[in-house]
Parts: C-alpha cells; structure tokens; sequence
C-alpha cells in the first residue's frame, strides 16, 4: 500500500472533483409499479435538472419514456413529488414547464391531457372503473389570491375535471380500495405542516363518480398521519405518531390497531408527494422501512400475528417502497453505496441494482464512513449528528494539525441527514475537512418530541445545537476550533446565518437559498409555508418582535466572519432578496462576502453548471479565507472586501 504524504488539511488532490460531483450522479426518485415492469425518476443534473419517467420491464431493458424536453415534475406545495402514474402501460404525467398533465402510451409521443395552466396536479391515482384520473389540484385562477386546493377528477381522454372535495387548505394521498367502492385521503389546515397535525378521512365512492359519507377516521391538530394504504383485504392501513413514534396502524371494523408498536419511525416529514415507506405484499403480509437513531431498516410483518422479520441489508438509507410478489423495490443506500433502485428477492434475500445513481467507479479508501454521535447540548439535553472524518487514500494532515470542520445544516427545518453516500460530502473529506452533519432538535427520526422543540424556537435550538455539536467535535479533538464553519440550504441557510449572527463560534459560513429576514419570508412566500413560521417562531404580526428578533439581516454588526451566498433567482420559496440583502449588509460593513447567483434555478440547484459553480465557488472561498493553497485550478468568486 503506498505510503500517504502529509498535506495541509483542505489542500489536498481529490478524484472527487466538483465536475463529477456535478455529473456523474442523478437523482433517484418515485418508484411506481405496474404488473412486473417498474418505473422511476431520473433527476439528471447534465440535462439541465431533468426529472426523466425511466422503466425497467421485467426483461430487463431500461428505456426513457419521455423525450427531451419533457420534464416530469409538478409544482403543486412548489416542492413537488407524485408528479406521475402508470397504469396498464400508460404513463400520465405532470410536464414541469407548463403544469399540463400529460399521457404516453407505449411507444407513442406525450399528449396533453388538460389544457388549463393555471392549475397543478400531484399525487395521481387510476380510477379505472369511471375512465379518470384522482389528484391533487392547486388552482393559481385568481391572482394575488391564495391559492385553491383539492381532490379533483381528470378524464383520461378528454381532460375535463371536477372537484370532489374542497374546503381545506391542503389535500394529499388519494388511495382507492381495489373494487373502487372507497376514497381515503389526507387533509390538513393553516398554520399546520403535515407533519404536525392531518386528519385521515374516507368515503364511499358512488357509481357517477361522487363521494358519499365522506368522515374523519383518524388524526387531528395534534396527531401527524402519514401514507395510507388500503390492504388487499379492504382494511385501512396508515402510519400515526399518535404515541410519539410514527408507527404502523391499521382500521378494522370502525377500530383502529397497532401494528407492531416500536420506539422508531415508520413516517417521515411529506415535504412532497408520492412517499412510501410500507406496501402490502398479500392480504396479510406488509414490508416496512423504520428508522432508530438517524439509520433505516427494513422488516416484513405479519399483520395477523405481528410476528415481524427484520431483513439484514446493507442500506441504511429507505425510500420509495413498492411490492409485487415475492419482490419489494426500494431507493436504498448505505455509507459506501449511492443511492440506487433495488430490487429484493424476498424469498431469496438477494438484491439486485437495477439503477445507481452514480456512473463513475471510485476507490473505497476515498471514503469517508460517517460515524453517529450524540453531545449535551442545552437543558441537559442531547442532540444528534453523523461525523465524518478527512479521508485520502494518499494524503494525512501535518502531525499535530487538526483539521478544519464543516457543520452541515439540512433543510426543512424538519427533515434529517442521511447516511447514504453522497459525493458532496466526499468532496469536503477527500480534500482533508471534517464534517458533522447535525440533526438538531426538530429533526425527525428521534420521535415526536424530539421534533416539536423547534416549536416556537426555531433559530435557537438548532443553532445551540450547532454550535455544541462543533464545539464537542473540537473538544474530542476531531476538528480544529479556529476553523469551524458552517453551511446549509434554505431553512438550514436561515440556521447558518443565524450561527454566523448571533453566536461567534464559527470562522465562515456558506448559505444556499438561505433566509436572512423572517419578516419577509412571513408574507413573501408560497401557500404550503406560508404559516410554517406560526409553530416555529410565532403568530404573525402578533410576534412581530420574534421574527425581527430573530432575523440575521437586522444583527450584521453582530457578523464578524466571512460569508458567501449561493443563490437561485428563479426561487419562489425563498425569494432572491433575502440574500441580497445581506450581501450588501455585509458588503457595507466591510465585511469579506461574496456573492454567486444563478439564472434559471428554483429552490435547490439541479443544473450540473450550478452543482459545479457552487462547490468550486465555496472551496475557492474557504482556501481565501484559511490562506491554503489548493490543489487545482478552480474558477474565482469575486470576494469584496478581502
């Protein structure tokens, strides 16, 4: 084995460069089954941030249906998801330019379905008996007015709709029974998220279509209800956090029962459509994904006996769980695996990779393998994160030199890191930084009430948490403390710039489409988050004092680090001046900022040329800032003020 030289942290070579961090890997997304074949979504920076309908037939090939420039992604919430189905070889589909819901038959060109772009559709079922299509509706009609949602009807063939239900705010999952006699669906209000608070209801579908004795189930203000399903048998299978853990319940005669009670979660925060974490394999068989501790597992449950067999896999990282036969299909990953379609024999145990979402081969000995820890944060409590170390195969830090850290900061707030591989945190290893990704309170995976101690303290808890995780890393001895720094996107952007703001802990900083001013994100901002600030800071303007309280943009004379700011001038979610008003903040104070924005780009950049720009951009910042050298050639970011 050659002998690693000693470097500098953050100089070192790395086959992980920004360009095949960029290109050599897609998104993987939306698994839907129809008989044996198998669909997905491609999400492919290199075509611009494509989301491409692929299928898998049960022969083997793997073909594209739909061509350039078709894009399968809706905008219904602006985060999107369930942007398509399938059904007996026809693929309807939401096209992202003009929201129009689309159908391809085999072999056979996309033809528009609706006609009317002012309205958005997600969340696809088939109604075969009645020749229609059952989603989610959002109508942009009326402008300057609030958006209108729904379940609403398509005709397959001519695109005519009506609504079948109405009068709440939000609508999500339409699940119909297998003889189609009933509707289940889920539905929330203003100022809940679907994580907080959802009411499961159902109703008997008549023959012309409409729905009758439509009644609340199950869920309520204070009671989350995630994915349901309808078991082969006609019971209603859901996932509630009733206990504090998203666990699996079923309906049964006006009853509802536990499934297999557990201290994990079988849910996950429905930042978009479509998720699946469970699927019925038979009338009493289900296969489940759960988390414990930030990793994913995976068992089959007998719903009769509740006897459960827990499945020994490699993937610590669930999404998207389909069955069919002896089969189950899922996106999986683990620490040294990407993403990727699997399919699982489950008679056999053997899996098979139908698609990775990385093309390129890499050695093992670049990566780093994240390690999870728990550290004190305040009131005695714990808080968690994934701690990745530097790795190189040919590269150690100077003896006594330890390196600098990286604090990751997910978005949401109420989402979590994840353990699969991802080569945008190689990049940062490979090249000798640290990194800890931090699950601070409000991040799911911990339970119920791990989630709810960001209520009302959103911008404090997790900024605490963020600085106790950096600081316990470098007490451990595993970073550098004059090298601490910190970014995130979007509500983890508003959290770096909080950590930058009103903590000095932190040397630099990097936020992507981050929030600086929470006065102008509470009336600036689209219907699904509109009142999200509601649980996590307070009612607006009746708090008016919290929101500027806690908006970095009013505290610069409290920033004294470098910042850079990475941002979409096409997002809707957080508007563009919420970073350019921190820039020229920064830029008067004198402080050194830069500033890279991006033509085209919504909320989360899917362009490889963005992908690029942005690593490259934040690696050039850091090598000015520390005063490393790097080593290659990378495109500058004008820096003022440096």
């Amino acid at each position: 084995m050659k002998e690693r030289r000693a470097a500098p942290f953050g100089s070192w070579s790395s086959p992980v460069g920004a360009d095949l961090v960029a290109g050599a890997s897609i998104g993987l997304s939306q698994i839907v089954l129809d008989g044996q074949d198998v669909y997905w979504i491609e999400s492919r920076p290199l075509e611009g941030g494509r989301n491409v309908i692929v299928r898998a037939t049960s022969g083997g090939g793997i073909r594209d249906i739909i061509p350039p420039p078709f894009n399968a992604r809706t905008r219904v919430h602006e985060y999107g998801g369930g942007a398509y189905t399938v059904h007996r070889g026809t693929v309807f589909f939401t096209n992202f330019t003009d929201q129009l819901l689309y159908r391809v038959a085999a072999g056979a060109a996309p033809r528009a379905l609706t006609s009317e772009t002012r309205f958005r559709h997600a969340d696809m079922i088939v109604d075969d008996a009645r020749g229609r299509l059952l989603a989610v509706r959002e109508d942009h009609t009326v402008a300057g007015r609030e958006a209108v949602n729904s379940l609403a009807a398509v005709d397959i063939e001519g695109g005519g709709e009506s609504v079948l239900v109405s009068g709440n705010d939000f609508y999500s999952s339409p699940r119909m029974n297998a003889d189609g006699s009933r509707l289940a669906w889920l539905t929330w209000n203003h100022p809940n998220m679907p994580w907080d608070g959802t009411e499961l209801w159902i109703a008997e579908v008549a023959r012309d279509g409409s729905l009758v004795r439509p009644r609340r189930v199950a869920g309520g203000l204070e009671e989350s209800i995630f994915q349901p399903e309808w078991c082969p048998d006609g019971t209603l299978a859901f996932v509630s956090d009733r206990t504090g853990w998203w666990n699996l319940y079923r309906r049964r005669e006006d009853r509802i029962e536990p499934l297999w009670p557990k201290e994990a979660e079988f849910g996950a925060p429905q930042w978009v459509f479509g998720m699946s974490k469970y699927a019925f394999q038979s009338p009493r068989r289900l296969v489940c994904a759960y988390t414990r501790h930030g990793v994913w597992g995976m068992a089959r449950l007998d719903t009769a006996t509740g006897r459960a067999e827990e499945l020994d896999l490699s993937y610590t990282s669930i999404e998207s769980v389909r069955t069919v036969a002896e089969r189950v299909l899922f996106v999986g990953g683990s620490p040294v695996e990407p993403d990727s379609i699997v399919s699982l024999d489950l008679t056999t145990k053997r899996a098979t990779v139908l698609r990775s979402s990385l093309f390129a081969s890499l050695d093992a000995r670049l990566f780093s393998l994240p390690r999870p820890v728990e550290f004190p944060t305040e009131q005695g409590r714990t808080a968690h994160g994934l701690f990745y170390p530097p790795q190189s195969a040919e590269f150690e830090g100077p003896s006594g030199e330890r390196p600098p850290l990286i604090v990751s900061i997910h978005g949401g707030p109420t989402a979590a890191a994840t353990s699969t591989l991802r080569l945008g945190v190689q990049f940062w290893t490979s090249r000798g930084f640290a990194v800890l990704d931090v699950n601070y309170g409000g991040s799911t995976g911990y339970g119920r009430e791990y989630r709810k101690r960001l209520e009302g303290l959103w911008g404090v808890v997790d900024v605490d948490d963020c600085v106790n995780g950096a600081l316990h890393m470098a007490r451990e001895g595993a970073a550098d403390e004059k090298r601490l720094v910190i970014h995130g996107g979007s509500a983890g952007g508003y959290t770096t710039l909080c950590a930058l703001t009103f903590r000095d802990s932190f040397k630099a900083g990097a936020s992507y489409f981050g929030l600086s001013d929470l006065t102008i994100f509470a009336g600036d901002t689209h219907k699904f988050e509109s009142r999200y600030l509601e649980r996590l800071v307070g009612p607006y303007p009746q708090r008016k004092d919290l929101y500027e309280e806690r908006s970095p943009i009013r505290y610069v004379d409290r920033l004294s680090c470098p910042v850079i700011f990475f941002q979409g001038l096409d997002d809707k979610v957080v508007p563009p001046n919420q970073a350019e008003l921190m820039v020229e903040a920064l830029r008067r104070k004198g402080l050194p900022v830069a500033y890279v924005a991006f033509e085209g780009e919504q909320h989360g950049f899917r362009k490889a040329e963005s992908l690029r720009r942005m690593f490259e951009g934040e690696l050039y910042f850091y090598s000015r800032v520390f005063g490393f050298a790097l080593s290659e050639p990378v495109e500058p970011v004008e820096i003022w003020n440096l």
